[in-house]
Formats: C-alpha cells, sequence, structure tokens
C-alpha cells in the first residue's frame, strides 16, 4: 500500500509540473490548408459566380490564410449540396458552402432533404434578393391579370428552387396558368431554352434577370410581370409586387413563407457541430469579406450587387418561418408534391 501511494504522489507530483497541453489554435490549424467551398449549383450560374468570388477573397481574412477550391456540386436545387454538408461533409471547418435561398426552407414543404436548416452554421449572405416572374415579349404575357387567362411556359431548375415553388404556388392561390417544365440543369440553361423558343420564361432571382438579359429588358423583349420579396425593390418600383394581389391573410401568409428566403439572398454556411472556435472564425472571416475593398471591386466588375446579410439574421429568418402556420405549411407541402 505504501508503494501505491508513493508511486501515486509521484505522479501527481509530476502533472503539477509538466507543461500544459493546448488545444490547436485556429490559426495553426488553418495555415497552409486548401479548403472547400462547394457550389450547389452548376457552373456558370449567379450562385456559382458568387461563391467563386468569394473564395477568392475569403481566406486571407481566416487566420492562418488558407485558400479556397471551389467545387460544384449541382443537384435537386441545390438539395444534394445541403444534405451532403449536414451529413457528411467533414465538422471541422474545412469545408463551406453556398445553396439556394430555398434550401433551408425546403424541409417544410416536403422536398428530399436530410438536414435541420436550423442547425448549419450560417455564415451570411452577400447580398438579399428580389424575385421576378419574366416573360418572352411574344409570349403574349405581360400582365398578371393576362397570366391569369393566358399559359405561360416557364422552367425550372429543380425542386426547393423558386424557379419550381413560385409558379405552382402562384398558380394554386391565384389561378395563374403557368406550365412548368422541370429538368434543367440552373438558370442559364433555362435562358438558353427561352432564347430557342423551347419556354416562354421563368421567375428568378432579380439580378440573375439583369445579368442575362440586360439588352432584352431594355429593347422589350423580356417583360418583368411582377416581382416578390420582402419588400417592393425600388429599383424596379414600376413592376407590380405580388404581395399587392393578396387578398385574405391566409394568402398574405403564405406569401410571406414562399418569400422569405429573397431576405435569406444567396447563403453561405458551413455543417453543423464545429468546433465554435473555428465557427466563430469562418462567420468573422465571411463578414470582413464583406467589407473588403477588392472583393467588392470583384464582384462590382461582374455586376454583382453587395448587399450583405449576416449569418444571425439568417438564422432569426429561419426561426420565423419554421413558426409559421401548420395548416399554411400543409397547404403549400400539397401543391408541391402534386407538381412532382
Amino acid at each position: 500500500m505504501l508503494a501505491v501511494r508513493f508511486a501515486a504522489a509521484a505522479l501527481a507530483a509530476t502533472l503539477a509540473f509538466a507543461p500544459p497541453v493546448f488545444a490547436q489554435s485556429v490559426e495553426a490549424f488553418y495555415k497552409g490548408k486548401q479548403l472547400t467551398m462547394l457550389i450547389g449549383s452548376a457552373a456558370g450560374g449567379t450562385y456559382d459566380t458568387w461563391a467563386r468570388t468569394i473564395a477568392r477573397h475569403m481566406g486571407k481574412h481566416i487566420p492562418g490564410n488558407p485558400t479556397f477550391v471551389p467545387q460544384n456540386m449541382p443537384g435537386a436545387g441545390t438539395l444534394v449540396a445541403a444534405n451532403h454538408l449536414f451529413n457528411i461533409a467533414p465538422k471541422d471547418g474545412t469545408v463551406i458552402g453556398g445553396v439556394s435561398r430555398e434550401a433551408p426552407i425546403a424541409p417544410l414543404t416536403g422536398a428530399a432533404t436530410k438536414f435541420d436548416a436550423q442547425k448549419f452554421t450560417w455564415l451570411g449572405s452577400p447580398t438579399d434578393e428580389t424575385n421576378v416572374c419574366v416573360a418572352n415579349a411574344d409570349a403574349g404575357v405581360k400582365t398578371f391579370a393576362e397570366l391569369q387567362k393566358k399559359q405561360l411556359i416557364v422552367g425550372d431548375t429543380g425542386p426547393g428552387t423558386g424557379t419550381y415553388v413560385f409558379p405552382r404556388v402562384l398558380n394554386a392561390m391565384f389561378g395563374t396558368k403557368f406550365k412548368v417544365v422541370s429538368g434543367f440543369a440552373g438558370g442559364p440553361a433555362v435562358f438558353l431554352a427561352m432564347a430557342r423558343g423551347e419556354v416562354s420564361g421563368i421567375c428568378e432571382s432579380l439580378d440573375a434577370v439583369q445579368r442575362r438579359g440586360a439588352k432584352q429588358i431594355k429593347d422589350g423583349s423580356l417583360v418583368l410581370l411582377f416581382q416578390g420579396g420582402a419588400e417592393p425593390n425600388p429599383e424596379i418600383k414600376d413592376v407590380p409586387y405580388v404581395f399587392d394581389f393578396a387578398k385574405t391573410k391566409e394568402q398574405k401568409q403564405t406569401l410571406t413563407f414562399l418569400y422569405a428566403g429573397q431576405g435569406i439572398g444567396r447563403p453561405f454556411l458551413a455543417p453543423p457541430g464545429l468546433p465554435p472556435e473555428r465557427a466563430k472564425a469562418l462567420v468573422d472571416a465571411f463578414a470582413a469579406t464583406m467589407k473588403d475593398p477588392a472583393f467588392i471591386a470583384d464582384a462590382k466588375k461582374q455586376k454583382l450587387d453587395v448587399q450583405p446579410v449576416s449569418g444571425a439574421k439568417i438564422a432569426g429568418i429561419l426561426k420565423q418561418v419554421y413558426a409559421t402556420p401548420k395548416p399554411v405549411i400543409d397547404k403549400i407541402h400539397k401543391v408541391l408534391q402534386a407538381g412532382k
């Protein structure tokens, strides 16, 4: 017994004078690393452009100055990437990604999701959004009233995206006559189909429409039918605001739910469960990137408008959305399921 007590005392003394073991610092962890910027959409689209622009600048704002390697993982309106980030991607701060504004809300609308949107590490968005439904002028639909009388063929890029959700729910709510054609890889593919006359329109973000169709808008061959978002966009003040068509409380609740994604913008996120100090480093680095003059100049060069939304604000919007009355969500879900 005496020997055991002596050994225990000796061990305690050794530990008392041993140098402390520190966890690896954020800077040491990231130094020299290549991080992955997972892009949930196809190459060439606006989401892709935003992600690659951020990837060029964000690393210098992370301690250790790692670099980012963009990797496209398109599918199901960016839900493939969102599912991957939640379930498969390393939860060590080496992978972040960009998904569609509708992806965080998709679990509520019956899409094929395997994630809890409120558990992601939300980094922020470089911009908020306005959605516009547009039509080729030769389609013969130039107003909301005409859309309630005449069919407009529009393309969609997958369940969970606005191109899929808005036309279907607006048909059910207001009797609009969108005919939705699925199977497009991204917005650029729909615009190409519009140019070929294979479809006649799309419900898409204003910035994407302006980037791809500025000439057509100017010459009148592309018509902006109406806009939707958290509030009317003064840049297109003459374009009708979809909320003005709502007559009942339920219609207004439905539109609030549908267009919540516009306040989310172009969201960037990391997997859940990151080490807290790395999660903070990524959130802080994203915020710093949004103020970086070099990033802002790079975005402007590509006709991208920087209007940042914080990760905390995105989390707050999601909290509000997930509190939407269940009967309202159930009706939306039923409409979207019928569209599959």
